[in-house]
């Protein structure tokens, strides 16, 4: 354990989320997703789900704000204009942690392209469909 640090971050997580650079991409995705097919890194979550562990990740994580888009999230059915709960979801909780950064829903394929391009994936156990979202990371800049 460590102090300000979500329990859920374990060892590894830690390690990728340091190691990974400036536009680098960690996608975080639900029990159903094809992560060991998609994923040249795959970092379990096993227990946990796709929102608690977007919010243990953005609390350490910086986010990138020199591109307009740095929150990708999957689409129902391919179609961005179609979201379901869990989706309002994510928009929520970035709303809160990461405030005027827009979240961008990508239809299916851009949204697997994208994934197996990501430093690492982050398979988690969330049993809601269409539970896939992505983070770009950004840079602590020198105070």
């Amino acid at each position: 354990m460590l102090i300000g640090i979500p329990p859920l971050l374990g060892p590894d997580m830690l390690s990728a989320l340091r190691a990974m650079g400036h536009g680098d991409e960690l996608a975080i995705v639900d029990g159903n997703y094809p992560a060991d097919e998609h994923g040249r890194r795959v970092l379990r979550a096993d227990g946990h789900g796709v929102i608690e562990v977007i919010d243990a990740v953005l609390s350490v994580l910086p986010v990138d704000d020199f591109v307009p888009h740095a929150l990708f999230c999957a689409s129902v059915g391919g179609d961005p204009e179609k979201l379901d709960p869990i989706h309002h979801e994510m928009i929520d909780l970035c709303a809160r942690k990461v405030p005027g950064m827009p979240v961008l829903p990508l239809p299916g394929e851009q949204f697997y392209e994208r994934v197996k391009a990501a430093y690492a994936i982050v398979a988690t156990s969330e049993p809601r469909l269409y539970g896939n979202f992505i983070v770009r990371k950004g840079v602590i800049r020198p105070h």
